[in-house]
């Protein structure tokens, strides 16, 4: 059943009534293919390709969303071919094929969405929102605020460079702890951060994604995200 547009970015869970009709104003909303200016124009989600921003509207029922701490040593996919135990398998209980949003390399560990949610998952990974990632270091050896100050400002590994949103020590002088917070993910970014200074990563634990926090959730634990929390990290991804 067709709808009219605002209404529809409203329901699928896109922005407020209100929001949508902003974003259709600033020409952000196509219908198959065109750009579409009025609130009123009528579409359906079955019949219809709807986007904002480039990305597919999807309906919201049916959707799940949980939230794991994970262990150090679980891989971040559906299924290994090495057998090793995955992010998956820890879902004990939960019927709806989820997968994981983006990657902790096997030896993090932390805070990991799961969820069958496609256009939110796509969302959250893309570069075009920087949704921050927060993660908490523990090194071998205490590093000083002049290594961590080469990290803010950018370092140099296989070619890439890397750079920080933020960078900053846990207590005061050398600490063997530091937080880091991303903007977007590259394959092992913190640990190389830290190897172009020459410090070792011992562990690495995410405790943040954009507006979702770890919390005290224990480790190889789940929990279902609440409609509040969805609805944030929809928001996080509409600027």
């Amino acid at each position: 059943m067709r709808e009219r547009l605002h209404k529809l970015l409203a329901h699928a869970g896109v922005a407020s009534r209100r929001e949508a009709e902003r974003l259709i104003g600033l020409g952000r909303v196509r219908v198959n293919g065109e750009v579409v200016a009025q609130p009123g124009t009528l579409a359906s989600l079955e019949d219809d390709v709807v986007e904002v921003d480039g990305l597919r509207v999807a309906s919201r029922e049916g959707f799940e969303h949980y939230l794991l701490n994970k262990p150090p040593g679980v891989v971040s996919t559906a299924r290994d071919p090495q057998h090793r135990p995955t992010v998956v398998g820890l879902l004990r209980g939960v019927t709806a094929r989820v997968y994981p949003v983006g990657r902790l390399d096997a030896a993090s560990e932390g805070l990991i969405l799961l969820t069958n949610d496609g256009d939110l998952a796509q969302r959250l990974t893309h570069p075009r929102f920087g949704l921050e990632k927060e993660y908490v270091v523990e090194l071998s050896q205490p590093v000083e605020e002049a290594e961590l100050d080469r990290i803010r400002r950018g370092v140099e590994s296989r070619g890439e460079r890397l750079r920080p949103r933020e960078a900053r020590l846990e207590g005061s002088g050398r600490s063997n702890r530091a937080v880091i917070i991303l903007a977007e993910g590259k394959k092992h970014e913190v640990r190389r951060m830290f190897e172009a200074v020459g410090r070792h990563v011992t562990r690495l634990q995410r405790v943040r994604l954009g507006p979702l926090l770890l919390g005290d959730l224990p480790s190889g634990q789940y929990r279902r995200l609440s409609k509040a929390e969805v609805e944030q990290l929809r928001a996080a991804t509409l600027g």
